[in-house]
């Protein structure tokens, strides 16, 4: 919690004041049954108008500094508290944008979006409830009791008898109700990933006709989040009645004797009356404890939550790395005994690769699925880091650049083609920002998409629904191939992003893009787009069985032969 609660500090000026003036509002209620019952002794049953007539001002007066208090209090407690949770959630979000692909696939998407969110909400709640009342809460049960001491302290005895062993209830339910609603934000995270499931999938839920199985499904994280919600609360419920009861028994005692004390000429009415008046403030003020324990319940498990994730220090990326390497320009790229395997799982994904590419060259990568084709080249820009082996761009181990200077380099686009909510002219200068109108068009012309956003009824300014959800398939790999070129990256990296484009269309993709100067590693499954490349490299099981030109490998390897027999025989078919 300490690093959590650190984000306070720049804010301890408003809390400070907001705390005052919290502590006048305080001051204000605990002297009030003490007035009260100077104008019961010194003026009603004396039968004193003044006496009446001055402390009833004063209590006014009182009255209204109170609420003038609560005024301000209420604004600098909300500043505090707003300022607070825009803090940690930004310093969130930094942290997981730093995390490795290592690191980031440790935590489920669903959970960090529930710490972001959730989790946030509850910290923020609570800072702003303490600076408000939960503060104000334990501290009118001590100066209640003090107060009480004052005026009579036969009846105060009485009043203290159940406080000990309130405490100790209070303390054990405190920990029994961290531990329930830790549990309470796991299921909720549950229920965001399933949830998170279905909507991203909802055509294929439609398609197979899966609506009762989700349904059911996501009536089970629904219910198993209700059962723990509803132990938790009850844990909760149970604070109110143990403590009214002990508080209860407290003040009839005190009734019962301070009445015999009133008839015995030992003690004042009035006297009688600010003890009742301040055993109901603390009666009043203990029933708020359930809500006040069940708030810093669910605080201390959220934040707790956040904490795995700012205190993480090994798994992250720094793009602030300091390096002697100074050259930003690519003469060549050389995989050297590379092997790589994913934290958690024993088998090999890549074992023992080694091939070299030269400036201007195009790699084409081909092999079955799950041979280890995606990972290599996640290996390039440093979303991962190779078990073992080195990987080199010009003659310099990947990992002595700054990430900064190496991935400044790359022009990425993925297997599954990914956009963003925006226009289509704002996720094509996703690439590069600060992009003017003429290199959208020259980056979107040579990915082959120009064309189709001109008959769109806003062109360039059409909205893209979120992952591109209103585009079709080969439009999303088209615009994120725009996306990749318009930065004219030095390595283009394509990791089969073509699939979803007619023969016409990439054969005019390709051509288009001959000019570039980027080297380029593409994965294929397709033989007549391998044979364009300057070298072609055949994996399986994560091991090079091949490399070489189109025609070394018809010559050398029986594996690259079979398929290009089997897509030929394809093609006869058709």
């Amino acid at each position: 919690m300490r690093t959590v609660f650190s984000f306070i500090k720049p804010y301890r000026w408003p809390a400070t004041i907001a705390i005052c003036l919290m502590l006048i509002e305080l001051a204000v209620e605990l002297v009030q049954p003490l007035i009260i019952g100077k104008i019961i002794d010194e003026g009603i049953v004396a039968n004193d108008i003044k006496s009446i007539s001055y402390w009833g001002l004063l209590l006014l007066g009182l009255a209204l500094l109170a609420f003038t208090s609560g005024v301000i209090n209420s604004y600098f407690s909300a500043h505090a508290a707003q300022s607070f949770a825009f803090d940690l959630r930004n310093a969130l979000f930094s942290k997981i944008q730093s995390f490795t692909m290592a690191t980031y696939l440790k935590f489920p998407t669903s959970g960090l979006i529930t710490r972001l969110t959730s989790d946030v909400q509850q910290v923020q709640t609570v800072f702003f409830m303490s600076l408000r009342i939960m503060m104000r809460a334990p501290l009118s049960v001590i100066g209640s009791l003090i107060m009480v001491f004052f005026v009579n302290y036969k009846m105060a005895l009485f009043l203290v008898i159940g406080t000990p062993l309130s405490a100790l209830f209070l303390f054990f339910i405190v920990k029994k109700g961290v531990h329930s609603f830790a549990q309470v934000q796991r299921r909720l995270d549950k229920v965001n990933r399933v949830l998170q499931e279905n909507l991203q999938g909802i055509r294929l839920v439609k398609a197979y006709m899966c609506l009762d199985y989700e349904g059911k499904r996501f009536e089970q994280v629904a219910g198993d989040l209700k059962t723990d919600t509803v132990k938790a609360l009850r844990i909760m419920e149970i604070i109110m009645p143990v403590l009214l009861f002990v508080m209860n028994v407290s003040l009839l005692l005190a009734i019962w004797f301070g009445a015999m004390d009133v008839k015995n000429g030992s003690a004042q009415v009035g006297e009688l009356v600010a003890v009742v008046n301040y055993a109901l403030r603390m009666t009043g003020t203990f029933s708020m404890f359930a809500f006040i324990i069940n708030a810093f319940s669910r605080a201390k498990a959220s934040s707790e939550r956040m904490e795995e994730i700012l205190t993480v220090e090994h798994g992250t990326e720094s793009s602030t790395e300091v390096s002697n390497v100074k050259e930003n320009k690519v003469s060549s790229i050389q995989f050297d005994r590379v092997s790589f395997k994913y934290p958690n799982i024993n088998r090999q994904i890549l074992n023992d690769v080694s091939f070299t590419v030269m400036k201007g060259e195009k790699l084409a990568i081909m092999g079955a699925t799950g041979a280890g084709k995606t990972t290599l080249l996640n290996l390039l820009p440093r979303f991962y880091e190779a078990t073992s082996g080195v990987i080199y761009i010009n003659g310099i181990d990947i990992k002595d650049w700054p990430l900064e200077n190496l991935r400044t380099m790359f022009g990425y686009v993925p297997q599954q083609s990914m956009l963003f909510t925006g226009s289509i002219s704002e996720n094509v200068r996703w690439g590069k920002q600060e992009a003017v109108l003429d290199e959208i068009l020259d980056a979107t012309s040579r990915a082959q998409i120009h064309d189709t956003i001109e008959q769109l009824p806003r062109k360039y300014e059409t909205r893209v629904g979120q992952k591109g959800v209103n585009l079709s398939g080969g439009q999303k790999q088209r615009l994120s191939i725009a996306r990749a070129l318009i930065g004219k990256p030095q390595i283009l990296i394509l990791d089969d992003s073509t699939s979803a484009l007619d023969v016409k269309t990439e054969s005019e993709f390709w051509e288009a893009i001959k000019g570039e100067q980027a080297t380029m590693f593409v994965v294929t499954q397709k033989v007549r787009t391998a044979k364009e490349a300057d070298k072609i490299l055949l994996l399986s099981e994560g091991q090079v069985i091949g490399f070489g030109t189109h025609e070394q490998l018809m010559e050398t390897s029986h594996e690259y032969k079979q398929i290009a027999k089997s897509q030929a025989e394809q093609v006869g078919e058709a």
